[in-house]
C-alpha cells in the first residue's frame, strides 16, 4: 500500500511540473511598445551663459550645426553647452576670492599651482575649449595660406609632411588629452600633446614636446568626437582637417609675434 502511495504522489508531483512548464512555455509577457520618439531640441549656443565669475564664455562663432557631417550638431551643442560651460562654472568657483580672480586667462596659467586640480583642470579647460572653437570654421580653406604657410613649409618640409605628422601624434595620444600647434620661444612651429586640460601654457605641467603658444588645438577627449565615430578616433581626427579655420590659425601665429 505504501509503495502504491509513493508511485501515486511521484505521479501528481510529475504531472504538477510538466503542468508549470507549459505554462511558462505558454505565457505571454506584454511589453509595451516604445512611444513616439522625443524631437531632439537643439538650442542657440548665444543662449548659453555661464554663473556670474570671473569669466565668461567664448562665444562659438557659427551655429552648433555648422560643422556638419564632420561633427554633429548634437555633439558640438553637448560639448558647448554642457562641458564648455561646465569647465566655466567651475572655474569661476575655483578663482573666487583668490589673487588671481582679476588676471586674464592667460597670466592664470602662467601663475597655476599644479597641485591646485581644481584650478589646474577647470583653467585649462576653459582655455583650451576656447582656442578649439575659434580654429574651427564652417567654410574653411583647405590649406594655411600667406605668412603661416611659409612657416609650416620652413619648419616641416611641406603642407603634407605637418598633416601626416599632426594626424600621427594625435593618433597615437594615449587617454584624453590634446593636441597642439605651438610656436616655441625660438618662433618655430612645434607639434605638441597635453594630457587631460593641460596645455603648453602651464610653465611646469608635463607636455610631450615644447612648452609655447598654442595656435590650433585639437580636443582628444572622448565627448568631442564618441557620438560621431565611438572608438574611430582617427576618423574624427581626419575630419577635423576639414573644418579647420586656417585664416584664424594664422592670425594667431601673427599675434604671437605682437606679444
Amino acid at each position: 500500500m505504501k509503495k502504491i502511495n509513493f508511485l501515486l504522489s511521484n505521479c501528481l508531483l510529475f504531472s504538477v511540473l510538466i503542468s508549470c512548464n507549459e505554462k511558462k512555455l505558454t505565457e505571454v509577457v506584454e511589453v509595451p511598445l516604445p512611444s513616439k520618439q522625443e524631437k531632439i531640441s537643439i538650442g542657440n549656443p548665444d543662449d548659453v551663459k555661464a554663473e556670474d565669475g570671473a569669466f565668461q564664455m567664448e562665444r562659438l562663432p557659427y551655429g552648433y550645426d555648422a560643422l556638419v557631417p564632420h561633427i554633429s550638431t548634437l555633439t558640438l551643442e553637448m560639448h558647448y553647452s554642457k562641458h564648455y560651460l561646465s569647465y566655466t562654472n567651475n572655474l569661476n568657483k575655483a578663482i573666487a576670492g583668490t589673487p588671481l580672480e582679476n588676471l586674464d586667462i592667460e597670466q592664470v596659467l602662467s601663475k597655476l599651482d599644479l597641485n591646485d586640480a581644481a584650478m589646474r583642470n577647470n583653467a585649462g579647460g576653459y582655455y583650451n575649449h576656447g582656442l578649439y572653437w575659434k580654429c574651427m570654421g564652417a567654410k574653411s580653406v583647405e590649406q594655411p595660406t600667406d605668412t603661416l604657410a611659409g612657416a609650416i613649409i620652413k619648419d616641416f618640409g611641406s603642407y603634407e609632411n605637418f598633416s601626416s605628422q599632426f594626424k600621427n601624434e594625435a593618433t597615437k595620444q594615449f587617454g584624453s588629452g590634446w593636441l597642439w600647434l605651438v610656436v616655441d620661444n625660438s618662433g618655430k612651429l612645434q607639434i605638441t600633446s597635453t594630457q587631460n586640460q593641460d596645455n603648453p601654457l602651464m610653465p611646469n605641467a608635463p607636455v610631450v614636446g615644447y612648452h609655447g603658444t598654442p595656435i590650433l588645438a585639437l580636443d582628444l577627449w572622448e565627448h568631442a568626437y564618441y557620438l560621431d565615430y565611438q572608438y574611430k578616433r582617427k576618423n574624427y581626427i581626419d575630419a577635423f582637417f576639414n573644418v579647420i579655420n586656417w585664416k584664424k590659425v594664422g592670425e594667431n601665429y601673427q599675434a604671437t609675434f605682437k606679444k
